[in-house]
């Protein structure tokens, strides 16, 4: 099977987000021992995939699952632990203590790492930004309603037609147009997701999730002229899920649903500033690409993006709180919303890609 585009984002993103000593340990255990960078860029039933970085250069390693094939998303969770866990061991590393086991079951949750639709998603993003295994252990009282939301969407998952298409992206074995047709999507997607982001930034007790150096649709309009020409906006057209996409972000924006606009501002923008962030380096080493063409994975205005990603956990942690428990699970499942439409376009561009 092919795990959806979503899901590869996803763990991607929450590996090379809060697991990045654990992809080196995985680089020099299996394969590179002299690695000094490490970052996750896939997987499938049989192995993940890492892009690894020594005196040498870079060099794609693939490392078999201890027991495969795996075909479910939260296997992927347990296989990763399994690689960790050999690894240290491999190395003489002692493991951490969350991934030791205490009572017949490991402590530690299932975050999403955001799809890239990264977010995306994919889910990528790509778009696209799943926790492979545990990142914190649990604590006494309520979980933070970010932890919710990730864990929540982290057994969302489909098997999906399009994930080659978003895949083939974060490989860089894409064509290029495979990847124009994709910025062309995220257009129509921030278009209206951007009109509707507008309500938050009104708000303060939420402007802080959308901060101005946040805005992409200025950065897609650079990179659309910088791959189409001048007349851009007449050579694009979204596909039927990104229309139907944009009209559902409206729709939620015109109800006034502050909690709805975050479930989509969420899972585009943490995708974008996570799996994104690998999709913009694999794109412009394969197109020689600099600035114009991926400026919208730029973020340098926000500084440092993990903080940024901490700050925006935070947000989510406040919004939850004043939420009641019918809202918040409304809320997560406009997220698993959000991600099958990113899922929606992934199909859509390979249908269409198949059919031109």
């Amino acid at each position: 099977m092919n795990f959806d585009a979503a899901v590869i984002s996803a763990v991607t993103g929450h590996m090379n987000d809060d697991h990045v000593d654990d992809s080196l340990l995985i680089a020099k255990a299996f394969g590179y021992p002299e690695a000094t960078a490490s970052t996750m860029v896939g997987l499938d039933e049989h192995a993940g995939m890492w892009r690894v970085t020594d005196a040498q250069g870079e060099h794609d390693l693939r490392v078999e699952w201890p027991t495969s094939p795996i075909t479910e998303r939260p296997q992927v969770r347990r296989q990763v632990v399994e690689l960790y866990k050999a690894a240290c061991a491999k190395l003489g590393v002692p493991a951490r203590d969350e991934h030791q086991p205490s009572g017949g079951h490991e402590h530690g949750g299932h975050g999403h790492g955001e799809n890239p639709h990264g977010h995306g998603g994919a889910n990528p993003h790509a778009h696209g930004g799943a926790n492979p295994h545990a990142a914190e252990p649990e604590s006494d009282g309520p979980k933070p309603f970010s932890r919710v939301i990730r864990e929540s969407s982290w057994s969302d998952h489909s098997d999906s037609e399009g994930a080659n298409f978003m895949e083939d992206i974060m490989r860089g074995v894409a064509t290029k147009q495979d990847y124009i047709d994709l910025v062309a999507q995220h257009f129509f997607m921030y278009e209206a997701l951007e009109e509707a982001a507008q309500q938050l930034s009104a708000d303060p007790a939420h402007a802080a999730l959308h901060p101005a150096a946040l805005v992409r649709l200025g950065t897609l309009e650079v990179d659309l002229e910088h791959l189409l020409g001048a007349n851009w906006r007449d050579e694009i057209r979204p596909v039927p899920a990104s229309a139907e996409y944009a009209a559902r972000i409206r729709e939620v924006a015109a109800e006034g649903w502050l909690a709805g606009i975050v479930a989509h501002h969420y899972t585009r923008y943490l995708g974008d500033l996570s799996g994104g962030q690998i999709i913009a380096k694999r794109v412009a080493r394969q197109h020689g690409f600099n600035g114009a063409g991926i400026e919208f994975y730029n973020f340098e205005a926000l500084g440092d993006l993990k903080a940024f990603k901490e700050t925006y956990r935070d947000g989510l942690d406040s919004l939850g709180a004043s939420l009641s428990a019918d809202e918040q699970q409304r809320m997560i499942e406009e997220v698993r919303v959000a991600y099958a439409f990113n899922t929606a376009v992934f199909v859509d561009l390979a249908k269409q890609k198949a059919a031109a």
